[in-house]
């Protein structure tokens, strides 16, 4: 057994989802992986090769920008982010990385199948969801495989009552094992309209000895969802951490009209201002960068001054975004299930 120390998770880190395969529903993926070279054509661009190549820079973006800001890199990868583990793993060893110097979170629950495809034939999905715990067991020693030593968190991916995650004990008591085992915390991700009942749920779930099984949630939250906000409210009040994913809306946000005339009238870049709204919520919460180019990630990073600013001087621009931007949950996830890999 290996006694679990907690770590405080950094207020930005790395998300590996548009990084770790060759496609993803973020808009204007393909567009911004483009290079200049004209003789690179878009297979190579879609490559193993090139994308370990591509995902390198913006990791060590991402190391750089940490250690001129006093906080660790992070970076959050899944089993079915195609390739995430397995690049995270040989960038840190590459650079003699202690796993005391990074922080690393990975996800278990879907296995990639889209054999490093961008488009299916009969919409067959990129991802097939299984949390049984036979597949927890295969998956968390594939996991060790690439950056056991380096993980901090391990999430089940993608929590819904339909997956039976929520009350199945053997999964819990196997979860459970893992923490004590390995010194792991544990967490879970959520998604969907119903983010926030997931999450109630998973709050009441207790190890045998009492404790909460869960340390951390994974939630869509950002200027135009903001269902979840109450739900996240308590869990950060009961203790658990608060990591935010999709905060540009996979890049849906910088197409919406009010918002992005609010950030041009405001003077502050769309995708600062975006995140900044995010991490000034009263959740603390820890927010995820989707970027796959480093100067994105270096402009998404700028979101931490920003975020004091908005709950200072500027609040007032907090209010007018959230309020004015918010959209009926059921039409966001409508509207996020039509989004193409790209």
């Amino acid at each position: 057994m290996v006694e679990m120390v907690a770590r405080s998770l950094p207020r930005l880190g790395l998300g590996m989802a548009a990084l770790g395969r060759p496609g993803y529903i973020n808009l204007d993926r393909g567009s911004i992986l483009d290079t200049n070279d004209v003789t690179i054509d878009d297979v190579q661009r879609r490559s193993v090769s090139f994308m370990q190549q591509t995902a390198n820079s913006v990791m060590s973006q991402m190391t750089k920008e940490a250690n001129s800001k006093g906080f660790m890199p992070w970076f959050d990868c899944a089993r079915s982010y195609g390739l995430s583990e397995k690049f995270v793993g040989e960038f840190l060893r590459a650079n003699q990385a202690k796993p005391e110097d990074v922080v690393v979170s990975s996800k278990w629950g879907y296995t990639y199948v889209a054999d490093w495809k961008v488009e299916l034939k009969d919409s067959l999905p990129h991802e097939v969801k299984d949390h049984s715990v036979e597949n927890f067991l295969r998956q968390v020693e594939e996991t060790k495989s690439f950056i056991g030593e380096y993980v901090d968190l391990y999430q089940v991916h993608s929590a819904t009552f339909e997956s039976g995650i929520l009350t199945d004990s053997r999964v819990h008591e196997a979860l459970a094992s893992c923490k004590k085992e390995n010194g792991w915390m544990i967490g879970l991700s959520v998604s969907g309209p119903n983010q926030d009942k997931i999450l109630r749920e998973a709050m009441k779930i207790n190890c045998l000895d009492g404790s909460r099984l869960f340390d951390s949630v994974q939630c869509t939250y950002n200027v135009l969802e903001q269902r979840p906000g109450e739900a996240l409210l308590e869990a950060y009040k009961s203790g658990m951490d608060i990591i935010i994913k999709e905060g540009m809306a996979n890049g849906r946000i910088l197409k919406n009209e009010k918002f992005r005339n609010l950030a041009k009238n405001s003077g502050y870049s769309a995708d600062q201002l975006a995140l900044a709204c995010i991490l000034a919520q009263p959740f603390h919460p820890r927010v995820l960068s989707g970027a796959i180019t480093p100067e994105q990630l270096s402009s998404n990073i700028k979101a931490l001054e920003l975020s004091n600013i908005l709950q200072g001087e500027k609040r007032t621009l907090l209010n007018d975004v959230m309020t004015q931007c918010v959209m009926d949950s059921e039409e966001y996830w409508k509207d996020r299930s039509a989004l193409a890999w790209n």
